[in-house]
């Protein structure tokens, strides 16, 4: 019995004073505490790797290590602001430490490698497209109703400094996102089935009709636009685009040889998006009728 016992005992230092943990570390601090035998087919008399909990364990740690690259954007006074790279695991050189460890079974301490990120839009590019500008528009609002105005500038501040590359699509649903509290998208009316109700960032369709116009003026390819079960007052009759998360968006391809710039802003009552591209880009302007000034007046109690 006692021999028994002190063999246990044993056991239990040795496991304690060995370990044959595997630990990774990112800039210094522990992401991942690992044994071999967790990632090990069983029943097998050679160590062969379960690819299936490799991959879940790699997904998991590249998702605490992934920092997402920082796109150069222009400030409110039109100056650049710099990009910043991002970093993400280095699956290759990651995985070779790895089994290294895996088949020696020896505890080990890896510092995650890592692969440079870099943002789609750095200063260079923002530089060469910011220089002329090739489209706007200007809607108007209400800025009194207050829970609609700041829905408006949430939206609007969402597609600002947005960059759209030749043959690429923009999406106002993917580039915006889901329109949520959380996200500080407040209750305003909108037009649901052609009745006034209140929902949920009530007031981003004037973004997305702003954007429509603006971007119908160079005439890119409109791939998705629907107008609104009513008449809205923000835009001339047929010169609408509404959009929501569960329904109809507003995309369109940039079919022209530059990138394009959207430029988007929300103040004092004036819905306004600019779009810019480089000295060289080519393209056939269109008719697009204004916005009336004079409808801002009339939507004190207007909801969309």
């Amino acid at each position: 019995m006692k021999l028994t016992y002190l063999t246990m005992l044993l056991l239990f230092a040795n496991q304690v004073i060995s370990p044959s943990n595997l630990v990774v570390t990112y800039k210094g601090e522990t992401v991942a505490d690992v044994q071999p035998a967790d990632f090990a087919i069983p029943y097998l008399d050679e160590p062969i790797l379960d690819e299936e909990k490799y991959s879940e364990f790699i997904k998991e740690l590249e998702e605490d290590i992934y920092q997402e690259p920082v796109n150069a954007t222009l400030n409110d006074s039109g100056e650049i602001v710099a990009g910043k790279a991002g970093y993400t695991l280095h699956r290759q050189k990651f995985r070779d430490l790895f089994y290294t460890y895996f088949l020696n079974k020896q505890p080990v301490e890896i510092e995650a490698p890592v692969l440079k990120v870099h943002p789609r839009v750095d200063k260079e590019l923002l530089a060469m497209i910011r220089t002329k500008r090739i489209g706007q528009y200007i809607t108007y609002f209400n800025s009194n109703n207050e829970e609609r105005a700041h829905n408006i500038a949430l939206a609007a501040e969402a597609v600002n400094n947005y960059v759209v590359f030749p043959g690429k699509t923009f999406s106002f649903n993917e580039v915006v996102g889901k329109r949520t509290k959380e996200k500080g998208y407040l209750p305003a009316p909108e037009i649901v089935r052609g009745e006034v109700s209140e929902g949920i960032g009530g007031g981003i369709c004037q973004v997305s009709s702003t954007l429509f116009n603006a971007v119908d003026r160079i005439g890119v390819k409109i791939l998705q636009r629907y107008s609104h079960s009513k008449s809205v007052p923000y835009v001339p009759s047929g010169r609408d685009a509404t959009v929501s998360w569960y329904g109809p968006d507003f995309s369109f391809k940039n079919n022209l040889n530059q990138p394009l710039l959207i430029r988007a802003k929300a103040a004092y009552g004036n819905m306004e998006i600019n779009i810019y591209s480089s000295d060289i880009v080519e393209y056939k302007p269109r008719e697009v009728p204004n916005a009336s000034k004079e409808l801002r007046r009339d939507m004190e109690m207007f909801g969309e």
